[in-house]
């Protein structure tokens, strides 16, 4: 009985050390990826990602793989996940698309929407920025019509709300991921902070 207990405490402690190995390999790649993304020197990404990897694999096969090791690699992922968190906000080189932020002025009945994009679309031509400020009265507001776009896969959409002033009049409203100016971004690098969510009020 005793041997039986044993046998299945080393199965059992082999078990939850290969998942901490896996999920140490996870939060080290998400590691690695924050520096490479969200590390203000951009010209010292890339060596800091490539560093952090190496001493994290480093430490890995010096300790022989052991707890101590992976104790040490998660305390690795722990300091670069403090700094990352505690990056503050900042306007950067955004994507001529979401170059500006709207914001609105109430005066009674009327908005006054600073900021508005309505971009001048061409088929086969790069968009040619244009941001407006309009005046809308709610008084005149006759609807509100939500739109999901999606993109090829019905598990990506995009919603947005379209409210009408008037017998013709619009103004579309969604949320949007705001993409700074920089090359070789991954998908992934919409879960870091070079890109930013905010609401986007469009013609």
């Amino acid at each position: 009985m005793t041997h039986y207990l044993r046998a299945t405490l080393r199965i059992l402690g082999r078990a939850i050390w290969f998942l901490a190995l896996v999920l140490l390999c996870l939060v080290t790649i998400w590691a690695a990826a924050a520096l490479y993304i969200d590390l203000p020197a951009t010209n010292l990404s890339l060596p800091a990602a490539i560093l952090y990897l190496a001493v994290v694999i480093a430490v890995l096969f010096f300790f022989k793989f052991k707890w101590f090791s992976l104790g040490i690699g998660f305390a690795l992922f722990a300091g670069v996940a403090l700094w990352w968190l505690s990056i503050q906000p900042s306007n950067r080189d955004w994507q001529p698309e979401v170059a500006e932020t709207a914001w609105t002025e109430k005066d009674g009945d009327k908005i006054t929407i600073h900021n508005l994009r309505n971009f001048d679309y061409q088929p086969g031509l790069l968009a040619k920025p244009r941001w407006e400020t309009k005046i809308v009265d709610l008084s005149q507001l006759r609807a509100v019509d939500p739109y999901i776009n999606f993109w090829g896969s019905t598990l990506t959409c995009h919603p947005i709300l379209s409210f009408q002033f008037g017998p013709n009049d619009h103004v579309a409203i969604s949320v949007e991921t705001r993409m700074a100016k920089r090359p070789n971004l991954f998908h992934f690098a919409w879960f870091f902070k070079t890109v930013r969510a905010d609401l986007h009020r469009c013609r």
